[in-house]
């Protein structure tokens, strides 16, 4: 059996189109949607709408972790535009129908922290499976999948304008991982709450890990944890006891999907 991962597409649906070339079975680890680049502040839906000195600006104030300033900054930018909240869900709609129709068949996805999970029931057909929540058996072993990104614990989402990121509260959160039960392989968008996992090297800070993945993993002791989030991480994977964790890669950088045989 031959499964290729991916994670973080970041509206990359070309590269995603290739992604299942020579697999049995490709696995989307969230965040299709392309909110913003960071490589060309032009691109994504802050550089197309906003323009690119506002997607530039807001690269720079979330790298710096300047969490205040970001929220009241892009508050201010949306609303200068018309119905912000129709131009978002429309740009978000028009990226979902190039990303979901390039996936070969079959797919099994969920969504990460930019998406926005209460549109995909409109791109479901056969072949793709909406995976967030559920236990699937693929090759005789049984994967469970849960997408979205955990909030720190006690905080609440916070909206910053018309596009709020897929958050979940932490007991929440914790509440679906739990509700998977063993599993032979775990996929998640972010990943275990190994700090060498959770850390990237280019924003110098931890990114949102889940302590309830790490949880499961000591418990029960799965093949591997499969995950993204972590665009350039201070480890690609680690081995927590038997388990394999592993980031599968920022696939909008990369364009190369991960291969995992049994």
């Amino acid at each position: 059996m031959r499964v290729h991962v991916v994670a973080d597409v970041h509206g990359d649906a070309e590269a995603l189109a290739r992604a299942g070339d020579g697999a049995d079975a490709l696995l989307v680890l969230g965040d299709l949607v392309d909110y913003i680049d960071y490589r060309d502040p032009t691109g994504g839906i802050l550089g197309r709408v906003l323009g690119p000195e506002v997607s530039t600006t807001f690269a720079r104030l979330r790298t710096a972790g300047a969490r205040d300033e970001l929220i009241a900054f892009i508050r201010d930018a949306w609303s200068r535009v018309h119905d912000a909240a129709a131009v978002v869900e429309g740009a978000v709609r028009e990226q979902y129908a190039r990303l979901f129709g390039a996936m070969s068949a079959p797919t099994w996805a969920i969504p990460g922290n930019v998406d926005v999970p209460r549109l995909w029931p409109e791109f479901a057909r056969p072949g793709l499976c909406m995976a967030d929540g559920r236990v699937e058996t693929i090759g005789g072993l049984r994967f469970g999948f849960v997408g979205g990104a955990p909030l720190p614990p006690t905080q609440e989402v916070r909206r910053s304008g018309p596009w709020t990121p897929h958050l979940l509260p932490a007991e929440e959160y914790t509440t679906a991982v739990a509700a998977l039960g063993p599993v032979d392989v775990l996929c998640s968008h972010v990943p275990p709450a190994v700090p060498d996992l959770a850390f990237d090297v280019v924003t110098r800070r931890a990114e949102a890990a889940s302590s309830a993945l790490l949880d499961v993993v000591r418990r029960d002791r799965p093949r591997a944890a499969l995950f993204g989030h972590v665009h350039q991480p201070l480890a690609q994977r680690v081995r927590v006891d038997r388990t394999e964790c592993v980031n599968v890669g920022y696939f909008r950088g990369t364009g190369a999907p991960y291969v995992l045989r049994w």
